[in-house]
C-alpha cells in the first residue's frame, strides 16, 4: 500500500492530544503565510501548526506524529522555489514551524564558529558575525526572511559560492531530530571528526524528509580588509567566462562573487522597479558583476582586471563602485532582478548548473530551442563563477503567462534535456521538493535514487517526514 494511503490527516483530536503534551501555545490554527509558496502555483494543506521551543518540543512533535503516522511539513522562512515547503497533495500535515527556536547560541570568533538553531533568519546570523569582526558568508536574496535550517535543509547557494561554497559547505555539525523522536545532539566546534558515517551531510540538503535540523555549528571567516565591487560589460557569456579566468589568474580565491547578468532581466527592473539606479544609459546585452575579497587593493586589482579585459577584447565598458553606497547600488541592481522576474510573471523557471565550459554554448542552444516555439522574452542570468544559470522564458509582451499554461512543461523539459546533453543538473541550489520530483526520476542515476529510497525507509518507515517532497509517495 502506498504511504500515502497510510498516512493520517492532523486532525482536531489529534492535535488537541498533542497540545496537551506541550508548552501552552506551541499548537495554533494555521494561516496562509504557511500554506502559499512565493510563486504563487501551489496551495498547501494543514489546519494546524507546531511552534516548538526547544529540541525536546521538536522530540513530542515528531514522537506523537509518528506513531499516529501523521505527515509533518517542516517550514523555516517559507522562501523555497520548488515546493518543498507546502504539501497540496498529501492528507493535512502538521505543519512544523521552526520561527521561535530563533537563538544564536554562541559566538566563538577564535574557533571562526557561530552556533545557531534552526530558526535564526540568516540575516541575523551574517549581523551577528560582523559584530565580531567575522564573516558568514552565505548570502542570497531571501537572507532577510530565509531562516538557517531551510537554508541546509535545502543546501542553499546564493552569490559567494565561488569563494565559500554551498551552505553545506559552510556546517561544521548540526543538533537534530529523527523521525521517531530521538535527537541527535551532535553539535562539536570541531573541524575534524571521523567517527563514523557522515550523517550531517545526509541531513544537509535533504529538504526535511529525514529528520528536522533544531540547530547548527557553522564556519566563519576573517571579514576582507579591502573589498571592490564592479560591473564590466561584456560582448557575450564566452568573454564573461574569459574574464572569469583572467580574475582567476590575478587573484586567485579572491573573487568572492561573478555575477553574469543579461540585458533582458535590467529592462524588467528598468519597468517594474523604475527607483532602481540603472549602471548606464544604455542597457548593454551582457554584464558581470565582479566583487574582490582581498587583504588590500581590491579596488586596484578590479582596475588592473577591467584594463586586460579591454586590451584583449573582452570587457567594452565599466564602473568600479567608489564606496559602499555605489556597491550597495550595484547588489541593488542584482538583487531587484528576481523581483522584477516575478512582476512580469515567468511561463517557466529554471535552477540549473552546468559545467563552466559548457555554459555559452548552452545559453546560445536554448534560446533558439525555446524562441521556435514561440516569440518568449529569455532572461538568464545567475553565478557564473560556479556554473549555476536561472535560465527564465517569460511571455512575448503584451502576452501574460497564463496563456501558455498549456506548452508550460514542454518549454521546461526542453530546457532540461538541453541540460543533461551538456552533463548538468536540473536542479542547482533550490533543491527538488515537489515541483521536480518528476525529474529527478527521469534524470536521476537509478542506483543512486535506489539507495536514496533505502535511506528514507530506513530513517523514516512511516514516511511522515516532508511527504511527497524529493522522492514520490
Amino acid at each position: 500500500m502506498p504511504l500515502s494511503m497510510t498516512l493520517k490527516h492532523a486532525s482536531s483530536a489529534f492535535c488537541e492530544s498533542l497540545s496537551a503534551q506541550l508548552p501552552p501555545d506551541s499548537l495554533r490554527p494555521t494561516n496562509s503565510r504557511y500554506l502559499e509558496d512565493p510563486r504563487g502555483r501551489f496551495l498547501g494543506k494543514g489546519t494546524f501548526v507546531a511552534l516548538p521551543r526547544s529540541v525536546e518540543d521538536v522530540s513530542t512533535i515528531l514522537r506523537n506524529c509518528n506513531n499516529a503516522r501523521v505527515g509533518v511539513v517542516p517550514f523555516g522562512g517559507g522562501t523555497g522555489l520548488v515546493c518543498g515547503q507546502v504539501s497540496p497533495n498529501a492528507p493535512a500535515p502538521l505543519i512544523l514551524s521552526m520561527e521561535r527556536m530563533n537563538a544564536i547560541r554562541s559566538i566563538h570568533p577564535l574557533e571562526n564558529v557561530i552556533i545557531a538553531e534552526a530558526g535564526a533568519i540568516l540575516a541575523d546570523l551574517q549581523s551577528a558575525a560582523r559584530n565580531h569582526d567575522r564573516l558568514f558568508p552565505l548570502s542570497l536574496g531571501s537572507e532577510g526572511s530565509a531562516r538557517i535550517g531551510g537554508n541546509l535543509s535545502t543546501n542553499a547557494g546564493g552569490v559567494n559560492v565561488l569563494r565559500y561554497g554551498n551552505a553545506r559547505d559552510l556546517c561544521l555539525s548540526l543538533e537534530a531530530v529523527m523521525p521517531d523522536g530521538e535527537i541527535w545532539y551532535g553539535i562539536k566546534r570541531l573541524r575534524k571528526d571521523n567517527t563514523g558515517y557522515d550523517i550531517r551531510n545526509l541531513l544537509v540538503g535533504a529538504e526535511g524528509t529525514l529528520g528536522v535540523i533544531t540547530a547548527a555549528a557553522l564556519k566563519l571567516f576573517a571579514c576582507p580588509a579591502s573589498v571592490g565591487t564592479a560591473i564590466m560589460v561584456v560582448e557575450n557569456p564566452e568573454a564573461a567566462l574569459k574574464l572569469l579566468e583572467l580574475a582567476r589568474n590575478d587573484v586567485g580565491e579572491g573573487i568572492s562573487s561573478f555575477e553574469l547578468i543579461h540585458g533582458q532581466g535590467i529592462d524588467f527592473v528598468a519597468e517594474k522597479i523604475p527607483k532602481v539606479r540603472l549602471p548606464f544609459k544604455e542597457n548593454p546585452d551582457w554584464m558581470v558583476l565582479i566583487e574582490f575579497g582581498l587583504s588590500v587593493g581590491a579596488d586596484d586589482a578590479l582596475k588592473a582586471l577591467f584594463s586586460k579585459g579591454f586590451e584583449v577584447g573582452l570587457v567594452r565598458d565599466g564602473l568600479i563602485a567608489q564606496n559602499s553606497a555605489q556597491r550597495s547600488d550595484f547588489w541593488r541592481l542584482r538583487e531587484a532582478i528576481p523581483e522584477a522576474n516575478k512582476k512580469i510573471g515567468a511561463v517557466c523557471s529554471h535552477d540549473i548548473s552546468l559545467p563552466l565550459g559548457a555554459v555559452p554554448e548552452f545559453i546560445d542552444m536554448a534560446k533558439l530551442r525555446i524562441t521556435s516555439v514561440a516569440p518568449f522574452r529569455i532572461n538568464c542570468f545567475g553565478h557564473l563563477g560556479d556554473g549555476n544559470l536561472h535560465f527564465n522564458v517569460f511571455p512575448p509582451f503584451g502576452c501574460e503567462r497564463s496563456d501558455f499554461d498549456d506548452i508550460r512543461a514542454q518549454v521546461s523539459e526542453m530546457v532540461h534535456e538541453l541540460v543533461w546533453d551538456f552533463e548538468g543538473s536540473f536542479s542547482a541550489e533550490h533543491g527538488v521538493g515537489r515541483l521536480k520530483v518528476a525529474e529527478l526520476e527521469r534524470y536521476g542515476d537509478p542506483t543512486r535514487l535506489s539507495a536514496m529510497r533505502a535511506i528514507k525507509n530506513v530513517l523514516d518507515p512511516n514516511g511522515i517526514m516532508n511527504p511527497g517532497a524529493v522522492l514520490r509517495i
